[in-house]
């Protein structure tokens, strides 16, 4: 007796540690590291980009100056020309100042008195789009979760740390592009629960719970593979856009640099090609969101009362056979208040109240707020209904809205736009 006393004595420190080192480790793949980088918000803005300038001033501060006064009016007849075609209006520098919201540099070279740069222009899409004379929004696709995997000496990651090719996405402005790309900023749980082995998994109801928790309809894969000749030396990216939670492949390619010091560049280039095969995939139709990720649930016909349709097919049968038989009282099945998201475009601040009152005079809404503001963008508001998604799409049709819907996820556009 003794001895089996000392013998699991023991045990409970043994347990009591092994729990904690075990609560020690699953905490620090959440806390420990370099992680997340917060993506840039451009859906705000047109964007001009690669706009060449070579000026000269009086010290390089002035020439750096003139330089971007160049580039603003430059960056403007682009606009003009990819909105309308032809010559734009002239607008004084003071006017330029007042629609445009940033000046993006791509390369510059700076001199004493000369300035020679490649920059981009952004307009703020509210105040540029009222002189364009359009609503400030673009066609996009369903949203959709992108999950940038880079693969770097045989070892693959996503978020569970910093690393280049994540960066270069939470850099890349989506302004410009078809596709309604929901970045994360790989903090948090993010590490966790959309990690490079959760790529190769195909389950589908893993993937809804995941898609519902961040908002989109589908996912998006776009992976690279890096080879260095040497440590410094020559890059080689090995690029390919896939999609789905099978991973289908779209579309590969292959970038090089001479030197570790242009891996940024190569990230941004790898970047620009893909979203244009997303971009042309969408187009052809190709990408669509994977009707398998929406679950339906199946209606319960056993759990139905067999007196209720008993009294239901009598007074249906009587009121056909008799034509003047009282109907039959029978009490209307309780329904479920659920909660939907909706995407709508917002070129200005009456957009948003107009949008909210027609949303909230649909009968079986409970509520109606805005819970992400983005003017000249895509906002987005979430709604409590008394219904399904089915009986909310055909409200909203009814109100005069194109709609798409996947999982909950409503995406909606006045018809004509």
């Amino acid at each position: 007796m003794i001895t089996f006393k000392r013998f699991f004595r023991p045990l409970p420190l043994a347990v009591s540690f092994f729990v904690a080192v075990a609560g020690v480790s699953v905490v620090a793949q959440i806390e420990g590291g370099e992680r997340g980088v917060a993506p840039i918000d451009s859906s705000g803005s047109f964007e001009v980009g690669g706009v060449g300038v070579d000026v000269v001033g009086k010290s390089a501060d002035a020439a750096r100056l003139r330089g971007w006064r160049e580039a603003q009016r430059k960056g403007w007849q682009l606009l003009w020309q990819r909105t309308h075609g032809g010559g734009a209006p002239g607008l004084s520098d003071g006017a330029l100042d007042g629609i445009v919201s940033g000046i993006i540099i791509e390369d510059e070279q700076i001199g004493p008195n000369r300035y020679i740069a490649r920059l981009g222009v952004m307009f703020d899409r509210v105040r540029a789009g009222q002189i364009l004379g359009v609503s400030g929004s673009v066609r996009r696709s369903a949203p959709l979760l992108v999950v940038p995997v880079q693969w770097s000496g045989g070892f693959a990651q996503s978020f569970e740390t910093r690393t280049e090719w994540q960066k270069a996405w939470a850099r890349f402005r989506t302004s410009g592009s078809s596709i309604d790309y929901v970045r994360v900023a790989g903090t948090g749980a993010d590490p966790l629960l959309l990690n490079a082995g959760q790529m190769g998994r195909p389950g589908r109801k893993w993937w809804r719970t995941l898609l519902d928790q961040y908002g989109a309809a589908d996912v998006l894969v776009p992976q690279v593979r890096l080879e260095r000749a040497w440590p410094g030396g020559p890059v080689t990216g090995y690029f390919s856009a896939r999609y789905g939670p099978d991973n289908r492949l779209l579309q590969s390619f292959a970038l090089r640099v001479q030197s570790s010091a242009g891996l940024p560049k190569l990230m941004d280039e790898g970047v620009r090609r893909i979203d244009e095969i997303y971009a042309m995939a969408l187009a052809s139709g190709s990408l669509r969101p994977d009707t398998s990720l929406i679950i339906e649930q199946p209606i319960d016909v056993e759990g139905i009362e067999d007196d209720v349709l008993a009294n239901v097919m009598s007074g249906v049968i009587a009121e056909t056979v008799a034509g003047s038989a009282p109907p039959v009282e029978t009490s209307a099945p309780a329904t479920i208040v659920k909660q939907f998201t909706i995407q709508f475009d917002t070129p200005d601040v009456g957009s948003v109240g107009s949008a909210e009152s027609a949303v909230r005079n649909i009968p079986g809404i409970k509520s109606a707020t805005t819970s992400s503001l983005a003017l000249g963008g895509v906002s987005v508001m979430r709604v409590a209904f008394d219904g399904d998604a089915d009986m909310l799409r055909v409200a909203l049709s009814a109100r005069g809205y194109r709609v798409q819907e996947s999982g909950g996820v409503f995406r909606i556009r006045r018809t004509g736009n």
